[in-house]
């Protein structure tokens, strides 16, 4: 809404002085003699800034103004907020039953998807139901790839759970390694063995070993002399 400030070019709070200048400026701008080939428009222009001067330059008639244009202003910016808040109103509700018939259809493709059919026929009762055609394109390409993944999903096999596998590699980690022995190789290991419990040296060794572990208690030595006197009877 246009002011006799706005059409001179100041603010609602400009000095008498500065009122005075833009006045100037305006008329110097608008005067018919300064716009040849629109002077009808200049004319106009510069009565409406005259008569603007004319109250802001007085006193009385500005501040009578500045009371009615203040509550004109008043009463204006009221009837803005409430036509604002009617129209967020309205938008709002524009949205809320969009968004419900976006999920009726959604709910709708689902259930012929369900059933096993493909996306033509999604899209084809999408369209019966009065759905626009961009929407329903998109719903029933949405849908249709859904239920494409969801059997992909279903057919693939089941695939060794992370702890199952986790365990198996624990387990397999406990088992000792079993050294791979030829047959050659275990052959002359058992025949070194052979050789060595008929050698006379390990013979002797052994005598020693017992010697020294029946001298080391006395009661193997007891033992010993009573195994002696037994042979004796038999000769």
């Amino acid at each position: 809404m246009a002011t006799l400030y706005d059409t001179l070019g100041v603010h609602m709070h400009a000095t008498d002085e500065e009122i005075k200048r833009a006045y100037r400026k305006a008329a110097m701008k608008w005067h018919p003699d300064r716009n040849n080939g629109a002077e009808a428009v200049a004319r106009a222009t510069f009565q409406e800034i005259k008569d603007a001067y004319a109250i802001l330059s007085d006193a009385a008639q500005r501040k009578v103004y500045d009371s009615v244009y203040s509550e004109q202003m008043r009463g204006w910016e009221a009837q803005r907020a409430r036509q604002q808040k009617a129209q967020a109103e309205r938008e709002a509700a524009t949205r809320a039953a969009d968004e419900a018939a976006y999920a009726e259809m959604v709910s709708l493709a689902m259930r012929f998807a369900d059933e096993g059919h493909n996306r033509d026929v999604l899209f084809g009762v999408l369209l019966g139901r009065r759905c626009e055609t961009q929407r329903a394109t998109q719903i029933a390409d949405s849908v249709s790839a859904l239920q494409a993944s969801r059997r992909k999903a279903e057919e693939a096999p089941e695939v060794e759970k992370p702890e199952a596998a986790a365990e198996a590699a624990a387990k397999a980690a406990d088992v000792p390694d079993i050294p791979d022995v030829s047959a050659e190789e275990e052959a002359t290991a058992m025949n070194d063995g052979a050789a060595n419990r008929d050698t006379p040296t390990n013979h002797a060794h052994s005598g020693k070993r017992e010697e020294s572990a029946s001298d080391a208690h006395p009661a193997g030595v007891l033992g010993g002399l009573w195994f002696q006197f037994l042979n004796g009877l038999r000769f």
